[in-house]
């Protein structure tokens, strides 16, 4: 019954996880990231067929190796993963081309570990797979953390940018005031040939 149950999280973990990498996702549990892959482990644990105890030796072998393909396919699809933070400072991520690659390639290694394995005729159940998946998690989820500690959040490039516009529009009044200064300096030029029109008329009503 338990192995059922295992069964039913693996598929239900899995569901989950493809179904967020689909669309973009904000992250809202970013500092429980560890929650998750901690419990599939503790239940990886409790179940006595983690290790074959016919084959002990290339059971932990082959377990070792799992756990080896789950580190570098959660550091993978972390690193393919597209992270980056709103202008209200919040965490989103969603998976690129190169993401479905990497989970596609981890499947495979899995599925080709698991066949020789059974050729090897080691014995495993659901709870190698579900230290697999706990591994690959935790690997994901504490890579996708680092990445987003060295992001900057998007509204200090748009208050640095309003900065620089605000310095140019000042820039741009304080020359569109010399603009107007000099239509001042233009309409004193306009008062001085006014200056030099009037002794005209003074000339004309003298005559």
């Amino acid at each position: 019954m338990s192995g059922l149950v295992n069964v039913l999280v693996i598929g239900a973990v899995i569901a989950v996880v493809v179904f967020r990498q689909c669309s973009a996702q904000r992250i809202t549990d970013a500092r429980r990231w560890w929650v998750l892959p901690g419990i599939l482990l503790v239940l990886s644990l409790r179940e006595p067929g983690l290790v074959d105890p016919h084959h002990a030796a290339l059971s932990a072998a082959v377990l070792g190796a799992e756990m080896l393909v789950g580190l570098v396919t959660g550091a993978g699809w972390a690193w393919t993963t597209r992270l980056w933070r709103e202008a209200d400072g919040s965490l989103w991520s969603k998976g690129t081309k190169a993401t479905a690659f990497v989970w596609t390639a981890g499947l495979a290694l899995r599925a080709a570990l698991y066949g020789v394995a059974a050729l090897m005729g080691i014995h495993q159940g659901s709870a190698a797979l579900l230290a697999a998946l706990a591994v690959m998690l935790a690997a994901r989820g504490g890579a996708l953390m680092w990445r987003a500690g060295q992001l900057r959040p998007a509204y200090g490039d748009s208050m640095h940018g309003d900065s620089m516009r605000g310095g140019s529009m000042r820039g741009g009044s304080m020359h569109g005031g010399s603009a107007y200064g000099g239509s001042v300096h233009g309409e004193s030029a306009y008062g001085g040939s006014g200056d030099r029109a009037m002794p005209r008329a003074a000339w004309k009503d003298r005559v």
